[in-house]
C-alpha cells in the first residue's frame, strides 16, 4: 500500500487487526492534537466499496478521541447488528474512514441544515436517528431525516427535535 494513512485512520485500522487477530486493543504510540480532543466519533469500514461495519458515539463518551476511535472500531468491527463480525481474512480488503463530530446544535427547521455539509439527528423522546453528512445516495435532507426516522423507529407523522453537526473525515 503506497499511501501513507493519516494517524487517525491508522489507529483505526491498528486497533481492528490487532483485536481480530489477537483479542487485544493496542495502546497508542502518539496521540495528535485531533486525538488529545473529546468529541463523537464514527468509525466506517468498508470492503471493495461496500459498508461492511459503521458504529459511533453522537458525543463524547471517553476520555479522548484516540480512545473513542479504538472502541468504535472494534464495536464497526464486531458489532455492527446488520453485518457478521469481520473475519481476519477480510482484514486485507478494507478501507477505513473516522469521522469526529462537532457539537450537535438544534435546528428550528430543515431550511438550516444541508445534506453534504450538515449531518442530522433526530430526536422524539428518547429514540434518536443520526446520519452523517455527504453519503453516497444521500442527496438530500428529506433523505436523511427519512433514515434517521428509520434507524430510531420514528413513525414519519411524530414530531421531531433536529439537530445538526459537522465532521471532520479522516480517509
Amino acid at each position: 500500500m503506497a499511501e501513507k494513512l493519516h494517524p487517525i485512520v491508522k489507529l483505526a485500522k491498528e486497533t481492528v487487526e490487532s483485536y481480530i487477530r489477537e483479542g487485544k486493543i493496542p495502546q497508542p504510540r502518539e496521540l495528535t492534537p485531533e486525538m488529545r480532543e473529546r468529541a463523537g466519533v464514527f468509525v466506517s469500514i468498508h470492503k471493495q466499496g461496500e459498508l461492511r461495519g459503521c458504529i459511533g458515539t453522537f458525543e463524547p463518551t471517553k476520555a479522548n478521541v484516540a480512545e473513542e476511535i479504538m472502541t468504535n472500531a472494534i464495536s464497526s468491527a464486531t458489532r455492527d447488528s446488520r453485518f457478521p463480525p469481520i473475519a481476519a481474512s477480510e482484514l486485507g480488503d478494507l478501507e477505513y474512514s473516522v469521522d469526529i463530530l462537532t457539537k450537535p446544535e438544534p435546528v428550528k427547521d430543515v431550511s438550516q441544515l444541508d445534506a453534504k455539509k450538515y449531518g442530522v439527528i433526530v430526536e422524539s423522546d428518547f429514540r434518536r436517528g443520526l446520519l452523517l453528512p455527504d453519503l453516497e445516495g444521500v442527496d438530500t435532507v428529506e433523505r436523511q431525516i427519512e433514515i434517521c426516522r428509520l434507524k430510531a423507529g420514528i413513525s414519519f407523522d411524530e414530531p421531531v427535535s433536529l439537530y445538526r453537526f459537522e465532521v471532520k473525515r479522516f480517509k
